[in-house]
């Protein structure tokens, strides 16, 4: 059982009304209306910008397939690294406060899949990655890095770490290597690679149960990354 589980609270009345749980470390719980935003960290504020990062490309992809404007699946791309830049920030913003939270590990994990899986799977789809074994294929991607990040949270203490309490690798290899395909995917945008002339081409047209885009594969391949037990990335 967590430490946290084992925790005991006390409860007493806060001058605003509001019933604060107090916990035996000395914590303060508010459990008023709103109490969540009050107690959420600062560097637990900066993952929200990443998931937010996520949430808009995957707007403006929904917007691209919808109007054929270019413009939005930039937008959708460049939103991405991005996410990044803020899912960089939150742990350095952490370490530096010297402040972290359980709340703020789920914050991560939740907004890495959106950044780092959703988007960039639906961006592989408004560029026409249509296909039903498409669609398998992006979304055994996606899964697959919501498996990985439910690994991490699961293991990371099981993890060697090094004198600074830093793991010292990841294992698989971490969701925001899917940036790598963002870019591809822009490239082949920009060479105008993308519907009915993606490269590859489109492999057992006849079949429409069957059919499949082979570019779609650096999706699976990724995935199979991400869940691979064995891979041990270096942490730089």
């Amino acid at each position: 059982m967590s430490e946290v589980r084992n925790r005991t609270t006390t409860s007493t009345m806060a001058d605003n009304g509001n019933d604060v749980m107090g916990d035996a470390d000395g914590q303060i719980r508010d459990s008023g209306h709103l109490s969540m935003m009050r107690t959420l960290l600062f560097a637990d504020y900066i993952t929200l910008l990443n998931g937010f990062c996520g949430v808009m490309s995957i707007f403006n992809s929904v917007k691209y397939g919808a109007t054929g404007d270019a413009t939005y699946t930039v937008r959708a791309m460049w939103f991405i690294p991005f996410g990044l830049f803020f899912d960089f920030m939150d742990g350095r913003v952490a370490r530096w406060r010297d402040k972290s939270s359980l709340m703020g590990q789920e914050l991560d994990s939740l907004a890495d899949l959106i950044s780092f899986g959703v988007a960039p799977a639906t961006i592989g789809f408004s560029l026409g990655l249509q296909t039903a074994m498409d669609s398998v294929v992006l979304i055994y991607f996606v899964l697959c890095g919501l498996t990985r990040l439910a690994r991490f949270n699961v293991t990371v203490a099981n993890i060697p770490k090094d004198e600074g309490g830093k793991s010292k690798y990841f294992e698989g290899t971490p969701i925001p290597t899917t940036l790598s395909i963002v870019g591809l995917m822009f490239y082949f945008h920009h060479q105008g690679w993308v519907h009915d002339s993606l490269i590859g081409g489109l492999w057992f047209a006849d079949s429409p149960g069957l059919s499949i885009h082979p570019i779609v594969l650096v999706y699976a391949l990724s995935g199979c990354g991400m869940i691979s037990k064995s891979l041990k990335v270096p942490k730089p």
